[in-house]
């Protein structure tokens, strides 16, 4: 466990039991939050891949133009 951690954690323990249960069930929500997004994107390798590859072939094709923000 980090120092940061520790202090977080050394800060939580002078919360109010009702307070302390929040901040858990926000930060297990948190946690779960990341591993779903770790799953999504680690599902979409193959769907990113694939419109990778067509944006390169329009390119190459000559069907995409140059991007001018101040233009859009």
């Amino acid at each position: 466990m980090t120092a940061l951690l520790q202090q977080a954690f050394a800060a939580a323990e002078k919360l109010p039991a009702a307070e302390q249960d929040v901040l858990a069930s926000r930060l297990l929500a948190e946690l779960d939050a990341e591993d779903q997004f770790d799953q999504v994107i680690a599902g979409s390798s193959e769907k990113l891949a694939g419109l990778a590859a067509e944006a390169l072939s329009e390119y190459r094709a000559g069907l995409t133009r140059v991007l001018v923000p101040d233009q859009l």
